[in-house]
């Protein structure tokens, strides 16, 4: 008889920060543990930026990543979709905590004030 090893669940990422939580495998923001409803741009943005904290993406990255086209037109376009994230996500949208602009290069997921 062979014997059956317990099949363990599949890991199930999320990014924690203070105050916000994103469950990568349900497609889920939480913040302060309320569901936050994204679009699809503005949950990839987030995603994208958040998983690499402190990191300075360009906008071209941005874009190119979330939206999955090339790039010749995305500067309003990424500055859009991070306004209404800001919108959604921050404490005081006019002093973002999560996605700082880095000026003249594009913006990074931050942590602290």
């Amino acid at each position: 008889m062979i014997p059956l090893e317990a099949i363990q669940p599949p890991h199930s990422p999320t990014l924690i920060f203070p105050g916000l939580e994103i469950r990568l495998h349900q497609r889920r923001v939480l913040k302060d543990g309320t569901d936050i409803y994204l679009t699809r741009l503005e949950y990839g943005a987030l995603c994208y930026l958040a998983a690499s904290p402190g990191r300075v993406f360009t906008k071209a990255q941005i874009f190119e990543s979330v939206w999955s086209m090339e790039s010749e037109s995305c500067q309003s376009s990424v500055a859009s979709v991070i306004c209404n994230l800001r919108k959604k996500i921050e404490p005081d949208n006019r002093k973002p905590t999560y996605i700082k602009t880095v000026l003249g290069v594009g913006y990074k997921f931050a942590l602290g004030k």
